[in-house]
């Protein structure tokens, strides 16, 4: 059910009274366009500096992507935890090692707002190579089909 707080309201008042809910914000899913056409610009990125867009795609997510940072007894291998991360540093609490890491959201995780961001960070490092890009109407016309998806 997608709808606003007296929608909501409304729908859950008539379901059964054993049955557990979960609520939460509603967010815009990003196009497959859009996903499409990061992808093709990190694969260009990639061939162009001879990295695979692994690599490229780890390095836009640093540079424009979403993170938080998380602090793990150091004793703890995080390998199997996180899919994207990188080694912030270390410190001591109560003579306990921490590691800190920055661990690093995938864009299919991305709202529509981040996947903008992302993509133009993407659109810049590509025009940085003199990499062909679609026109800035082009990646906006992307944006707007985003809205109304």
């Amino acid at each position: 059910m997608v709808g606003n707080k007296n929608q909501a309201i409304t729908w859950l008042l008539n379901q059964n009274d054993e049955t557990l809910f979960e609520i939460k914000e509603y967010k815009q899913k990003r196009s497959l366009n859009a996903n499409n056409y990061a992808w093709h610009l990190i694969t260009e990125i990639a061939n162009k500096i001879s990295k695979s867009k692994e690599e490229v795609y780890l390095q836009m997510l640093k540079d424009y992507g979403q993170r938080e940072m998380v602090s793990i007894l150091s004793t703890i291998d995080i390998k199997g935890y996180f899919k994207y991360w990188e080694k912030a540093g270390t410190s001591v609490l109560n003579d306990k090692e921490f590691t800190h890491y920055h661990i690093y959201k995938g864009t299919s995780e991305y709202d529509t707002k981040e996947m903008s961001i992302f993509i133009d960070g993407v659109v810049q490092e590509a025009e940085q190579l003199n990499i062909p890009t679609k026109t800035p109407e082009q990646i906006e016309a992307l944006k707007r089909m985003w809205n109304n998806e």
